[in-house]
């Protein structure tokens, strides 16, 4: 857990609540901070099973991955190759789009151009190729103060990111599916009190409501559960994964999207797998048993 990347704090909090459950179960568990003498340190305990509650980079990449498939140690969610695909967005639609998994337009762009023109008719959604969590999401309107074009100074992700994924905005609803195994676990609605879901709306307890399960048509949410377990199976998800969506409920099934898929979905208090798995009847203890037995 932990780790340095932009989510190692709430990293550290998924650790902390799986480490709990462990020991409540009755393993013997040892709480890794991840630095860079992982392996070293991997070495020295000798572990049955790596629960890996990393986010983002490294962790969630197919780095530590990669370093756990050499060491010949077993691990929780999925291998490198779909950890690989899953974070970076552009390989994910590449992935997931010819399966007929609808996906939100749109290609990676210089942040240097953006100084120079709009990629995108506004309002456009700019985000990270890489990283999770909604970390570096502008959404550019007309009424903004970003700028036309967008202004150099000005804060944002194309101050911190060399390319961008650069998608047109679809208006409407945010819904997340979890999946467990192979099964689509249901339905939630976002609904952030201000602004959109970003990361401080997910992980800062009173930002958003949680509709669980989401008050929709049971056409949509037979579609996010589908779509959710397809994209699992397509990209060789392994234990838990959860998938994303936008939806624009003026345009019906149409308007439903796959934003992105998580391989490493947080256990925090606020988190939406372990919240789904309670709609299912599962405790959080029954939910950690599931995944260790998986990776097991």
């Amino acid at each position: 857990m932990g780790g340095w990347s932009a989510e190692r704090e709430v990293s550290l909090v998924t650790g902390a609540g799986v480490a709990e459950a462990c020991e409540r179960l009755g393993h013997e568990t040892v709480c890794v901070d991840m630095d860079h003498d992982v392996a070293q340190v991997l070495a020295g305990i000798g572990p049955d099973v790596v629960f890996n509650a990393l986010h983002g980079t490294p962790g969630e990449d197919g780095s530590v991955q990669g370093m756990l498939d050499l060491m010949q140690i077993a691990y929780t969610h999925s291998g490198m190759a779909t950890s690989v695909i899953a974070i970076n967005k552009q390989l994910s639609k590449q992935t997931l789009i010819p399966h007929g998994i609808r996906m939100p337009g749109g290609h990676v762009v210089k942040s240097e151009s953006l100084y120079l023109g709009d990629p995108l008719p506004r309002p456009y959604v700019l985000k990270p190729v890489n990283e999770g969590s909604s970390v570096g999401v502008a959404i550019v309107t007309s009424e903004g103060n970003y700028g036309t074009p967008i202004a150099r100074t000005m804060p944002g992700p194309w101050q911190e990111f060399e390319e961008l994924l650069a998608e047109p905005f679809i208006r409407g609803r945010e819904l997340t599916t979890a999946v467990l195994g192979n099964c689509a676990l249901g339905v939630t609605e976002l609904k952030p009190k201000s602004g959109f879901y970003d990361y401080d709306a997910k992980y800062t307890d009173g930002m958003t409501d949680h509709v669980c399960p989401a008050n929709i048509p049971a056409e949509i949410a037979q579609a996010c559960l589908d779509m959710a377990l397809k994209a699992h199976r397509v990209l060789g998800c392994k234990g838990t994964s959860r998938s994303d969506f936008r939806w624009d409920d003026e345009k019906g099934i149409e308007g439903l999207y796959l934003l992105e898929v998580n391989t490493q979905p947080g256990m925090t208090p606020l988190s939406l797998v372990p919240e789904q798995a309670r709609y299912v009847g599962m405790s959080y203890d029954e939910l950690v048993t599931a995944i260790l037995e998986d990776a097991a």
